[in-house]
């Protein structure tokens, strides 16, 4: 890494700073959206209201003045609790169709130029730290030998067993065997299976419980098969606070999704606090606990609550191993649900890429031995593969010490990234939260009370990308998710034209001004 973003980097470890708090609470600017909707239960209106307020007060640096003229021609029609919209099955399609409009209208329509810098994107950039040559490897060689055709649609049993092995290490007690694992078609794909798996035929007057902040595919996935509450969870210093998702629970909850790193924030629940929401739900409760964002930060243990009967956990290879285009990951749960879920993905998808087994297992071992102190693969490693692999112990050894390198180099390299980024970030005068895990962090911009309004300032003014919060449902401030996974150069760059535009904004009026908001 370049000395200057090591020196960064440093400069956000030790600087003395405040307790930070964070919170996707709702604000008076949300209700008022649902005030002046016609149907409160149209999520298109909620959405076009939302973008005329931006559109409006851009003023003359709006684009699309018949989304102002929306917005200026809106009368407010009712009053609106917080409690209703966080209820409310169009704010969850509201917030997925505005994530659609960014990425599609707007980041990669309208406004998209070679010269912008997108730190909006949520993935590690793959040119500079992409999958480990070992486990390319893996993939060439399982083409070479055909190994694409039908398949258990839990997956193969080698790679089942590598997982279950690779989950040991990583929680109290050592629960797994290969029956509880299932392979997936990636985390997204896996929490759309295990809605429809877990809600068909459920009462659809019960809501299911999705804590926010969270990432609105995931939401609207579960939002599709029956009722869903949203619980604003708030962070304080890189930890989330579960109570009030615990509060919320009841008897009949029949679903909760969490991430267990929060996106955007990189906040971490505490393991005593998730054994408590475990133990608090009922049995029939299924809990989903998507843990991609759970990576590039301290290790521990986890709770053998997280083995549960009614848990049900879902990773992928999408964000700790830059490869999300793979779409491939696992599930880990009780025996009993597996064998039933074999059934749904055998009716519904078949299975997941059956080429991709072997980097699964493989990745899955050499995870397992990293976390278990293994220095060399010798005789004993050679033994967890089959003997038709042709594998050979210098060869094996060779593959997982290039693995070990380059994973120790890719998580130093992203970890100087995000503290140096951060570090940027709060000298430009954003209040930042520097995360524990993941590699976005947020920043929330003063002087915006809107996140997509700032995106659109900032993109217009600096050519650089922030992804607006609310499109994580954050619904307050001017609140940015930013990828710290760029080069440095590119980042630096990004990070100086945020800079010299807030102190030029900071300094007096700017050259397109905003309007007032509406009557």
């Amino acid at each position: 890494m370049p000395e200057d973003a090591v020196a960064e980097s440093w400069r956000a470890r030790t600087r003395e700073t405040e307790s930070r708090s964070f919170s996707p609470a709702v604000d008076d600017r949300t209700l008022e959206v649902f005030r002046r909707a016609r149907r409160p239960d149209d999520p298109m209106e909620l959405r076009d209201l939302w973008l005329g307020r931006v559109e409006h007060e851009l003023g003359a640096a709006g684009t699309r003045p018949w989304l102002a003229e929306r917005w200026r021609s809106a009368r407010r029609a009712r009053e609106v609790t917080p409690e209703e919209v966080l209820r409310s099955r169009a704010t969850v399609r509201f917030v997925k169709e505005l994530f659609n409009a960014y990425f599609r209208d707007d980041l990669y329509g309208e406004f998209a130029s070679p010269d912008n810098l997108v730190m909006s994107s949520g993935a590690v950039e793959e040119r500079h730290w992409g999958l480990p040559e070992s486990l390319k490897e893996c993939i060439r060689f399982a083409l070479d030998q055909d190994w694409y055709g039908y398949s258990d649609s839990r997956g193969r049993a080698s790679a089942r067993q590598a997982v279950a092995a690779y989950e040991n290490a990583r929680i109290e007690g050592e629960p797994y065997g290969a029956s509880r694992i299932a392979l997936t078609i990636g985390a997204t794909f896996a929490v759309s299976t295990l809605a429809d798996f877990i809600l068909d035929g459920g009462d659809p007057r019960e809501p299911a419980l999705c804590a926010i902040p969270n990432y609105p595919p995931l939401v609207e996935t579960v939002a599709r098969r029956g009722a869903v509450t949203l619980v604003p969870l708030p962070s304080v210093d890189g930890t989330t606070s579960l109570e009030p998702l615990i509060a919320a629970l009841t008897p009949s909850t029949p679903l909760v999704l969490l991430q267990t790193a929060g996106n955007p924030t990189g906040a971490m629940v505490r393991e005593e606090e998730l054994a408590r929401l475990i133990a608090a739900a009922a049995p029939t409760t299924m809990i989903v606990l998507d843990e991609c964002h759970e990576w590039l930060g301290p290790s521990r243990t986890a709770s053998a609550r997280r083995a549960a009967p009614n848990v049900i956990r879902v990773s992928s290879l999408s964000k700790t191993w830059s490869a999300p285009g793979l779409k491939v990951g696992w599930i880990t749960a009780d025996a009993a649900f597996i064998d039933d879920y074999y059934e749904h993905a055998s009716t519904t998808f078949g299975g997941p890429p059956s080429f991709f087994y072997t980097v699964v297992e493989v990745l899955a071992r050499m995870e397992h031995w990293l976390i278990t102190g293994v220095e060399e693969a010798g005789a004993a490693e050679l033994g967890c593969f089959e003997p038709h692999y042709g594998l050979r112990a210098g060869a094996l050894d060779a593959a997982y010490q290039s693995y070990r390198r380059d994973r120790a180099e890719r998580e130093q390299s992203l970890d100087i990234l995000r503290a140096a980024t951060v570090s940027r970030l709060a000298d430009a005068g954003a209040v930042t939260h520097l995360p524990r895990y993941s590699i976005n962090a947020v920043a929330e911009f003063g002087g915006w009370d809107d996140s997509y309004l700032c995106f659109r300032d900032l993109l217009r003014e600096t050519g650089v990308s922030v992804f607006p919060g609310l499109l994580t449902f954050c619904f307050s401030g001017g609140v940015g998710r930013v990828t710290t996974s760029r080069n440095w150069r590119d980042q630096s760059l990004a990070l100086d034209r945020i800079h010299a535009y807030l102190a030029r904004r900071a300094s007096g009026p700017m050259t397109a001004p905003r309007v007032g908001a509406a009557r």
